[in-house]
């Protein structure tokens, strides 16, 4: 019998971490139920671990994203001592930030368009998270190959921003499973030797970069949409990089500003106020005052979640002063990720309010997000508004009108592929429970169609 050798690296970190063999235990399971694995790992696991035996799967790489968090820096399986596997050495790509982040993309996409696990089952990092507040990036100096030579002009840009609105069409109307590898596709092949390539004037080199953001973007929401959240976390660093890269004002703070919605979904709040806080402090002042809405009531959810009550209120109150005071201004391109910015400012008001526990001001504001966006281009973020605003009415027991917004929102589901709204009717299905089995028509009736969705989506 083969005798192991203990694994001291891990023992110690361990040690450092202070946890007890059972909290770290705990941890790892929940860092995997975020990738959406279940997981049985135990404490007697964790002895065997440090004894030396190997972990399964993917739960050496769960580890080491729970002892990231828990010590504050980013530890990968090597670090913790573990016999290597053929894809270890790729666990940090997409979680720095370099001179020049196609050189992080590039072996990202080919990882995804080989269908490699490691990708799509990587965990949201929390140390990854702080980085952009910590970064200070040297460009790479591209702009004296942009003004030597004829080259590219304001309609090559044109023709990126035009493609990517196309994808992000097609995702908002049938979820961001689908045209996932064309949109990996274009960017690689097209848009990345585009970025590399020479410009007429620097500003135009500039917007092409800005538009890639904005494509690498897109993947980082679709990769969310299908509940891989450590992947979408990387893509959203390397739009950061590439839109701090381009110079355009307020564009890496936007990037900002979606990294700290998606650290407040997944209840990481570590650094989202202070991603908040940047992003917005990189625009205020600086963009049309519709932009500047959807940067302050980010702001506002990230103060509700910390407590500040008032302050939160305050600065929800003057994103809709904003909004209110200049619809008719052009927003930037990046700035219309999720379409119409008011759309968006009544649905993130919605979650402050939400956050307040004033369910009632919360479930008026999703419907206004609901019907502020054109339904046919806007099929999955419509629904759900919807689905929101129906647990709004649940909060408040009005069953029978919480049955009646389910419904409307399943009337925008068909044809959306899309973990989240699979995600969102399984949870109608549990909350209708209690209802069913009371005999109620309207929860019967919803639980039938709800069904009959799961077994065809």
């Amino acid at each position: 019998m083969t005798k192991r050798t203990p694994n001291n690296k891990l023992r110690d970190l361990v040690a450092e971490s202070r946890w007890t063999y059972e909290a770290l235990a705990k941890a790892v399971r929940a860092v995997a139920a975020e990738c959406g694995v279940t997981l049985r790992t135990n404490k007697s696991a964790v002895e065997h671990w440090i004894a030396g035996a190997r972990p399964q799967a993917d739960t050496g790489r769960y580890l080491a994203v729970a002892l990231s968090r828990r010590v504050g820096r980013l530890i990968t399986p090597a670090d913790l001592g573990l016999a290597a596997v053929a894809e270890d050495e790729h666990d940090s790509i997409g979680l720095t930030l370099g001179a020049d982040p196609l050189d992080s993309l590039i072996p990202m996409w080919r990882h995804e368009l080989d269908r490699r696990r490691f990708l799509a089952t990587s965990a949201y990092s929390v140390a990854a998270a702080a980085l952009p507040l910590s970064h200070v990036q040297e460009i790479a100096a591209r702009t004296a190959a942009a003004r030597t030579g004829q080259s590219m002009g304001m309609a090559e840009v044109a023709a990126v921003r035009d493609m990517i609105t196309a994808f992000s069409e097609m995702d908002e109307r049938h979820g961001g499973q689908h045209g996932r590898s064309a949109l990996v596709t274009y960017l690689r092949d097209d848009v990345a030797p585009l970025c590399r390539g020479r410009f007429r004037t620097d500003e135009i080199r500039r917007h092409m970069l800005s538009a890639a953001s904005r494509g690498v973007h897109l993947l980082g929401w679709k990769s969310y949409d299908a509940g891989q959240q450590g992947l979408a976390q990387r893509y959203y660093l390397q739009s950061y990089a590439l839109a701090t890269e381009s110079g355009i004002t307020g564009h890496d703070g936007f990037v900002m500003r979606t990294m700290a919605m998606q650290g407040l979904k997944l209840h990481r709040p570590e650094h989202c106020l202070g991603l908040a806080e940047t992003g917005l402090n990189r625009a205020k002042g600086k963009v049309d005052a519709q932009t500047e809405a959807l940067f302050r009531v980010v702001h506002a959810h990230t103060l509700a979640k910390t407590g500040f009550r008032q302050a939160a209120l305050a600065e929800a109150e003057q994103a809709r002063v904003l909004m209110a005071s200049a619809p008719g201004d052009d927003v930037p391109f990046w700035a219309l990720a999720w379409g119409p910015p008011a759309a968006s400012v009544y649905s993130r008001t919605a979650k402050v309010y939400e956050t307040l526990g004033d369910h009632q001001a919360a479930a008026e504001q999703y419907a206004r997000a609901a019907t502020a966006r054109p339904a046919g281009t806007y099929a999955r973020i419509v629904a759900l508004d919807l689905v929101a605003g129906a647990e709004m009415h649940l909060k408040r027991g009005r069953i029978e009108k919480a049955c009646t917004t389910w419904s409307q929102a399943m009337d925008h589901m068909d044809g959306v592929r899309s973990v989240r709204t699979r995600k969102a009717v399984k949870s109608m299905r549990a909350d209708l429970n209690p209802f069913r089995a009371r005999g109620l028509r309207c929860a019967t009736e919803l639980d039938e169609r709800a069904m009959d969705f799961l077994a065809t989506a």
